[in-house]
């Protein structure tokens, strides 16, 4: 039989091509289903948690929120995720064999999606717009907040004004220099001052703070200098009686003592750490012994940890009390309130409230006789801290603070560590050993989970931390703060001489532990930026490891390793350029960073440093033998790739013949400037004037890729970017 086209098709063997759809069907469907149910096993013998990864999918949702740029990606995020969810609802019965990998899907896509919308919402209802441009005026304001930093000679007061130009109320942070500081300045004052008010400042340079970020979520829509004296309006009549509690014993223990023990001594009392000189505050964290200053979990846990100890020993000494109550119920409550006060006499700042909630949860735990130290204690911490306060995602201090608790939760969990620490007889020599190394490998752990963390968001770290934090800690928590507690009681009898001097003895071995390991060669790493994959890689790698059981957690040295080669060839940049285009950095010319400006401040200098990944004093391009330098422009030309770059840098705000500028941008291949360049200025590859960093904000540029990273790469349309409305 003739087909139409003229060829001849065998009657009864015409392809069947609805039974071969079929049949592709039917075979995708046995190996998606043979995928789910190998994944499903896996769920099962891997001991799948799922709380601990709830608390992590959470986390992810309010990273991705800060990741993606406009509010159309994040409805489309929260849109997929919830989407998904009712799809791995709605499956057929049959797919009740999957179940674990079913729940586990569901669970975590609304937990993404709820992460996504509780910092969205949380950025919309604190969030303060910043000011658009810097302005002096003379405004009337309450004291909110009175922040003492003599370190610094300043003394920090939040306000609340009224912005007649803008008719609403704002709040600003205006810095008071020690002298014209009044002790009747105190919270509920209302005063009447002139100030410079500047917006917020963006990051000055790719990978740098975010201080925009953070006065956003802190409700500041500037930060300013006092100018000339104060004039007190209204005294206070509302003063906080915390307060006054806090600075008085701020007060006391400095005057007990001398030099840096009394600063930090204050810090561990009241959690003032104003009066901490910046060379202590640099040798701490290049020593890894910075986490001390900071009333966060070490300092809280041995507060309730004190309490509980005393308080169940001394309970046990009344028997008719003992036979009558459950003595740890007793016992953990009498710790949560020395923790909850510990926390408002140190301020109530986030990490402690976090540190303290955590600790309240293992109190919880010891009084129903369960295990107090568990992955799904530390998952219900960080959930209830990032439903509060879900900005605190993106800082050090969450990330610090619960990556050390989950890798000591997780090493101690560890089969041949359980068998290393079981009770077994031996002499007290060989248990002071045995636990003395554990110390010691438990601090090495930690000292390695955090770099990364570190390296991300200071671009350097200490390499000896785990040897000093071995000795820091336990002269801390076993030495120092005991004694601080002593003293104060001892105070109210006039005999906390003795205790104090202790002290005084006890933290000056504490910075010079510091010191002495920060000076050490090789002691710090210095790290240009690392990319958000590399520190992702990280961050996966370093939680798979902690939260999976057996051999599956092993699968968690692939990312590590692959993000550790990724951070082994990172490129530093080669030019970096502040956003305001004042202050250029050039690196790879000599052993220090080569400058266009020497800054009157430490702030400038300081990033270029730390971006670049270089240490020292850096030199002046003026005194730089290669470059050329006039009163309104320096020139000079750098060797990347077997190309020469010239790089063109204005000095100067004065004007320049319009056809000399041209003529040298020509010969040009980057032109920088902190002013508007005109359009006849076309260099050969970049221009970066006013006009272009008002947008892009500071820039890092790799000549050898010529690759071009922006602040405003990052930034997108969150409310804090200012770049977003020019």
């Amino acid at each position: 039989m003739a087909s139409k086209s003229g060829s001849q098709v065998p009657y009864g063997n015409e392809p069947d091509t609805g039974h071969a759809a079929v049949q592709h069907s039917w075979r995708t469907g046995v190996h998606l289903s043979s995928f789910a149910a190998r994944a499903n096993d896996f769920l099962l013998q891997a001991g799948f948690d799922r709380g601990p990864w709830l608390a992590v999918a959470l986390a992810g949702g309010i990273a991705i929120w800060f990741l993606l740029a406009s509010p159309w990606q994040w409805m489309a995020l929260i849109a997929g995720c919830i989407l998904a969810a009712i799809g791995a609802l709605s499956l057929h019965q049959s797919a009740t064999s999957f179940g674990e990998l079913r729940a586990a899907f569901v669970s975590i896509s609304l937990a993404i999606a709820l992460g996504v919308m509780v910092i969205w919402a949380r950025s919309a209802m604190v969030g303060a717009e910043p000011y658009d441009f810097p302005r002096v005026e003379r405004f009337e304001a309450r004291i909110l907040d009175r922040e003492e930093e003599p370190a610094r000679d300043r003394v920090r007061l939040t306000l609340a004004m009224r912005d007649a130009e803008a008719g609403k109320a704002r709040k600003v942070r205006v810095n008071v220099p020690l002298d014209a500081d009044r002790p009747h300045f105190r919270e509920g004052a209302i005063i009447r001052l002139r100030a410079r008010l500047m917006p917020p400042a963006p990051p000055m340079l790719p990978g740098a703070y975010d201080f925009a970020r953070a006065a956003w979520f802190k409700g500041l829509s500037a930060t300013g200098t006092v100018l000339g004296p104060i004039e007190l309006t209204r005294a206070s009549e509302d003063e906080s009686w915390l307060a006054q509690v806090q600075r008085r014993l701020s007060h006391h223990v400095r005057e007990q003592m001398s030099g840096s023990p009394a600063s930090i001594a204050a810090a561990f009392a009241s959690g003032d750490r104003g009066a901490i000189s910046d060379a202590d505050e640099e040798a701490m964290r290049d020593s890894g012994l910075t986490h001390l200053l900071s009333i966060s979990g070490l300092h809280v846990s041995a507060v309730i940890a004190a309490a509980y100890l005393l308080s169940i020993k001394i309970l046990a000494l009344w028997p008719w009390l003992a036979l009558r109550l459950r003595l740890p119920v007793v016992a953990a409550a009498t710790g949560a309130l020395a923790g909850i006060g510990y926390t408002l006499l140190t301020g109530s700042e986030v990490p402690t409230v976090r540190s303290c909630a955590a600790a309240v949860l293992v109190l919880i735990a010891l009084a129903m006789g369960r295990e107090p130290l568990s992955m799904r204690m530390v998952a219900v911490a960080a959930a209830f801290v990032l439903l509060v306060w879900p900005e605190s995602l993106v800082g050090p201090s969450f990330q610090m603070s619960f990556a050390a608790v989950l890798s000591i939760i997780a090493l101690h969990n560890t089969g041949w560590v359980r068998e290393f620490l079981a009770p077994r007889e031996e002499g007290w020599l060989a248990k002071i050993g045995r636990r003395g190394l554990m110390l010691l490998l438990t601090g090495l752990v930690i000292e390695l989970v955090l770099m990364p963390i570190v390296l991300f968001h200071f671009h350097r770290g200490g390499f000896y931390g785990a040897l000093a934090n071995v000795i820091a800690i336990p002269l801390v928590t076993f030495v120092s703060m005991p004694l601080i507690a002593i003293g104060l009681l001892l105070d109210l009898v006039g005999a906390g001489a003795p205790a104090w001097w202790l002290v005084q003895q006890s933290l000056e071995l504490l910075v010079g532990i510091a010191r002495f390991t920060a000076k050490q060669p090789g002691a710090v790493k210095l790290l240009p930026q690392m990319g958000d994959f590399t520190f992702f890689l990280f961050l996966l790698g370093l939680l798979w490891l902690g939260l999976w059981q057996g051999k599956a957690r092993l699968f968690g040295l692939a990312p590590v390793a692959i993000a550790t080669a990724m951070l082994a060839v990172t490129p530093a940049p080669d030019v970096l350029i502040s956003g305001d285009g004042r202050h250029v950095g050039i690196a790879g010319e000599d052993e220090r960073l080569l400058v266009l400006r020497d800054g009157r401040s430490s702030f400038a200098r300081d990033n270029l440093l730390e971006l670049a990944g270089m240490d020292g004093e850096p030199i002046t391009l003026e005194e730089w033998p290669m470059a050329q330098c006039s009163r309104d422009f320096c020139t000079l030309g750098i060797e990347r790739n077997d190309r020469t770059w010239q790089i063109l840098m204005a000095r100067s705000r004065d004007r320049v013949e319009e056809r000399a500028l041209a003529a040298a941008c020509i010969k040009a291949d980057i032109v920088i400037a902190d002013r508007w360049l005109p359009r006849s200025c076309q260099p050969k590859w970049l221009k970066a004037d006013k006009r272009m960093l008002s947008r892009t904000g500071g820039l890092s540029l790799y000549l050898a890729d010529e690759r071009i990273d922006s602040v405003a790469d990052g930034q997108g349309e969150h409310g804090w970017w200012k770049g977003r409305r020019d």
